[in-house]
């Protein structure tokens, strides 16, 4: 069995990289060209495996799309599907925006499948609100699938739990194709509304009008509307970022993040340059070269605390910051988190392995910093999110870090491995025996149900 090792870091951490192109960007601009009747270009692309998911599962329904060395183009338009099977993989992506649009395929219907913890997680509200709005599905449990059946979705009124926005994102998207206008209200407080406002704006860059009432957390969109194509531009990806900008953080550092048209605009997790600004990370933009610039000595930055109920996909990685920030630092409304890949608060709270004080008080968790970390063989779940913020732990800690799934980071970050090397982190893979596995028994699982 392979493992991802790393060991402290004792040089600077100098150079430049280049950040990766948005998944949240391209998932949606992928999918929203493949509805638009006519060509779409989109700047930027990657090979990202979540992404690959979306443009496989769209080229199965009609789309055809031509990847280019500078990204996509998108002939849109086709609802004849070459395969009725449909894998998602291990993207909720994937899943939850396209299971309404599967609707649309003229030949269906279209089964969904994908990997056992994919079809774990909960899509209950989702397939309770397509049925509502007329689409037929059926969940075949034993085979972890789900079936859609061809129809025109009906104009109506939509309560949904606000607790994950790709429940939302997922019937905005089917919404133009109503017979009249759908109206979503959530019922519960709304978590991530970043995402719905990323898939709003996406939405009227292709023609479609989105009313949105943030007070009452409402959205209507009119019904008979149409998709128009277009040119989308490259966006940077903030959530990939984060994990250098906190290697930054943790070292003595030079580091310059280069694709960047403006700091954390128009991406959810952009504002991780903003919290850790306000934890004492220096940092500059540098509009001409497009480009942000962080320098950075060998002090700790401060606790602080932060409201993770827009940005739950930054839990890992600031509970690494935190984990050797000076004082407490409180990360509030995580609960979310839960429901990702793994369940990532439990995940996180493995940091107790390498000698992190972290407390679980309901919705929040509260991390009391540490001036040493201790290295430690840590459960990463295949989530590629734990996996790359343990590994940016193991930089500041003593001894060796080992890590299981070491492949992970390729779900969202290809690159990620390389510009550790790039930068000099003390990375490598390993192969362990039985001995080595032992060692991650008993840490905790994750358990979901679908419906």
């Amino acid at each position: 069995m392979a493992y991802l090792t790393i060991t402290p870091m004792e040089r600077e951490v100098r150079g430049q990289i280049d950040v990766p192109v948005s998944k949240y960007h391209l998932h949606r601009s992928l999918i929203m060209g493949w509805l638009a009747e006519g060509n779409t270009h989109i700047d930027g692309r990657s090979d990202a495996r979540h992404v690959e998911y979306t443009l496989r599962a769209i080229r199965a329904m009609g789309a055809r799309v031509v990847r280019r060395a500078d990204g996509y183009d998108v002939d849109g338009g086709h609802y004849h599907a070459r395969n009725l099977w449909v894998s998602a993989g291990s993207s909720g992506s994937t899943l939850q925006f396209l299971l309404g649009l599967a609707s649309q395929v003229k030949n269906g219907p279209v089964i969904f499948g994908g990997q056992h913890a994919l079809m774990r997680r909960p899509i209950g509200p989702l397939l309770a609100a397509l049925e509502k709005l007329g689409i037929r599905t059926a969940y075949a449990d034993a085979q972890h699938s789900v079936m859609v059946f061809p129809g025109r979705p009906r104009g109506r009124q939509i309560e949904l739990s606000g607790m994950l926005s790709q429940w939302t994102s997922g019937i905005l998207l089917l919404a133009p194709f109503a017979d009249g206008p759908v109206s979503i209200h959530l019922t519960t407080p709304i978590r991530e509304r970043t995402y719905i406002d990323l898939t709003v704006r996406m939405l009227r860059q292709f023609g479609i009008e989105v009313a949105d009432d943030q007070e009452a957390n409402r959205w209507t969109v009119a019904g008979g509307q149409s998709y128009l194509p277009g040119a989308i531009e490259r966006q940077p990806d903030w959530s990939s970022a984060a994990f250098l900008l906190v290697l930054a953080a943790l070292h003595p550092s030079r580091l310059t993040l280069t694709g960047v048209r403006e700091p954390g605009a128009e991406h959810p997790e952009g504002r991780i340059l903003q919290i850790l600004r306000a934890m004492g990370l220096k940092w500059t933009f540098d509009q001409a070269s497009g480009s942000v610039q962080v320098v950075h000595g060998d002090e700790r930055l401060e606790g602080i605390d932060v409201d993770l109920a827009d940005i739950p996909d930054l839990l890992p990685i600031l509970c690494v910051i935190a984990s050797r920030a000076r004082g407490r630092t409180v990360l509030r409304h995580v609960q979310h988190a839960r429901l990702k890949e793994s369940d990532r608060v439990k995940a996180m709270l493995q940091l107790r392995r390498m000698g992190v004080v972290i407390e679980e008080h309901d919705d929040n968790l509260v991390i009391h910093g540490q001036p040493v970390l201790q290295g430690a063989a840590v459960n990463t779940y295949n989530d590629h999110r734990v996996l790359m913020a343990y590994a940016i732990a193991g930089t500041v800690a003593t001894g060796t870090t080992q890590l299981n799934y070491p492949w992970a980071y390729r779900i969202s970050y290809p690159e990620f491995l390389d510009h550790l090397t790039g930068l000099h982190v003390p990375v490598a893979m390993s192969r362990g025996g039985a001995a080595q596995t032992a060692r991650f028994e008993g840490l905790p699982s994750k358990e979901s149900v679908l419906l």
